[in-house]
């Protein structure tokens, strides 16, 4: 609990320090502190998941290209959309020690204290091989500031018809995997949750 601020209230010709504001703040936190909580309790069920941790996905190869990743933050979980454009050949998601570049195998740095690899069932290119989705900086691929749960979203390169991301997250918490098409847009979305 804070300190209170002493309000000097003069009274007509007695010079009376009346220090009612420090009563005040003190009661208004004892009051404050059982709803605070209360709060917290009622964010805490609402946000309760069947969600778990473990692999998710299936992988195979389609015609589409991915052309855009973006992420958003939501009550209870922070969420990364991979767009692909076409049909998607799955994904798969997991959690791994370290995520590694396509092709090469070199280690993909990723800030927080496990880390996502997400495959996409796309390249990050047309037929003819130039990008479809090439992001300015593809250690930064969204902003995670403001994020609970996310720390970094990185790519790790589109090689032999598949592209790879990898999502640094504050702990290894549970998340879910979805998909959404409209036959001409193809999105997978990552939700991982603020807590287990």
């Amino acid at each position: 609990m804070g300190a209170a601020a002493v309000v000097e209230v003069g009274t007509r010709g007695t010079g009376r320090v009346v220090r009612a504001a420090a009563a005040l703040a003190m009661a208004a936190g004892l009051l404050a502190a059982p709803a605070a909580a209360g709060a917290a309790d009622a964010e805490a069920a609402s946000c309760a998941t069947a969600w778990g941790s473990t692999p998710e996905g299936t992988l195979g190869i389609a015609p589409g290209q991915v052309t855009s990743v973006r992420s958003g933050r939501h009550a209870c979980f922070d969420r990364v959309v991979v767009d692909v454009r076409g049909r998607s050949g799955g994904f798969y998601v997991r959690y791994v020690d370290a995520v590694t570049q396509d092709g090469s195998g070199d280690p993909v740095p990723l800030r927080g204290g496990a880390r996502l690899l997400v495959v996409v069932g796309a390249p990050s290119y047309d037929d003819d091989y130039r990008p479809t989705y090439a992001p300015a900086d593809a250690t930064e691929l969204v902003d995670t500031r403001g994020a609970r749960t996310l720390r970094q979203v990185a790519s790790a390169g589109s090689f032999e018809g598949q592209t790879t991301l990898g999502i640094g997250v504050r702990a290894r918490l549970p998340f879910r995997t979805s998909t959404i098409s409209d036959g001409r847009t193809t999105r997978l979305v990552v939700d991982v949750a603020h807590r287990w």
